[in-house]
């Protein structure tokens, strides 16, 4: 301690970050077994066991639920996911320093906007009536689509606004890992007489294969999350049935009627699913040979 008490100070900040806001609030899971009442406190509100549980799994729209939990996530998984190592590969290969920067400012914008501004950019873009898509399609001679209404383009949308919101916020990672890659190896690679998709394929992706695991599971991690403001935002009566998921049934069922039992026990529910999720993945990519997680 006292050869590294500088390396520890350094450390401290992010200790206490997680100390404060991660760990001390876990206490707030134990009302999750209760019927808590802000007046009687964590420990004088009646204990009711697994009651919220078994309300959560018995509801008749928990698979409804659970299914476009899961759907959002895994469309994000499959089609989000790829895009920030194919922009980071492709971003890589520009040599003109200045061009590089002007791209990547221009991709790193869309993160910084609030989910509110993104759905009033969706709104303008795919409306039926006064949009600016709908506005070409008519224009070629197409059929206006609802695109805002219509059940079967909820799920594309909001994987849409999630790539171009963070598509490019994504490739930071990418490209550090990329830029700690031994310039030897491209070398070597060139006199073996490797093209630049070949360097690609045997040199940048193995080298960068850890970083892409860990953030796959991490991710994975995350199936149950779905972003609240942005499916809260572009939902509607006419999409429901594909839009409610947990994030937001936790908000009505539980933050506006004043059922914070409840609504921990739906958060505790799914912090324990994502937990099994990482798990699972991270003992895969073990057997798999990957180094995982932990």
């Amino acid at each position: 301690m006292r050869r590294d008490l500088f390396l520890y100070l350094l450390v401290l900040p992010g200790l206490l970050f997680f100390l404060i806001f991660k760990y001390v609030p876990m206490w707030g899971v134990l009302i999750s077994f209760q019927n808590y009442s802000p007046y009687l406190g964590l420990w004088h509100s009646e204990w009711v066991g697994f009651a919220h549980f078994d309300r959560l799994f018995s509801n008749p729209d928990f698979f409804l639920l659970l299914r476009n939990t899961l759907a959002i996530n895994a469309l994000n998984l499959i089609f989000f996911f790829p895009l920030p190592i194919m922009l980071s590969l492709t971003m890589n290969e520009i040599r003109t320093r200045w061009f590089k920067g002007a791209v990547q400012s221009v991709i790193y914008l869309p993160h910084f906007l609030s989910w509110v501004v993104i759905a009033g950019i969706s709104l303008i873009m795919l409306s039926e009536s006064e949009g600016i898509v709908n506005g070409l399609i008519a224009a070629a001679g197409g059929e206006r689509i609802d695109f805002l209404t219509n059940p079967r383009y909820f799920w594309g949308v909001l994987t849409v606004q999630s790539i171009w919101k963070e598509v490019g916020w994504g490739t930071v990672i990418f490209l550090a890992a990329i830029a700690g890659v031994d310039v030897q190896l491209y070398e070597a690679a060139k006199l073996d007489g490797a093209g630049k998709l070949r360097q690609i394929w045997h040199v940048t992706l193995p080298a960068i294969r850890n970083v892409i695991i860990i953030l796959l599971i991490l991710r994975i991690g995350h199936m149950m999350d779905v972003g609240f403001e942005q499916v809260y935002l572009m939902m509607n009566g006419t999409v429901s049935e594909v839009a409610e998921v947990f994030d937001t049934y936790v908000y009505r069922a539980g933050i506006l009627q004043g059922q914070f039992s409840f609504s921990t026990a739906v958060g505790l529910f799914k912090s324990v699913v994502g937990l099994v999720l990482v798990v699972i993945a991270n003992r895969l990519s073990k057997k798999f040979g990957e180094e995982g997680l932990y």
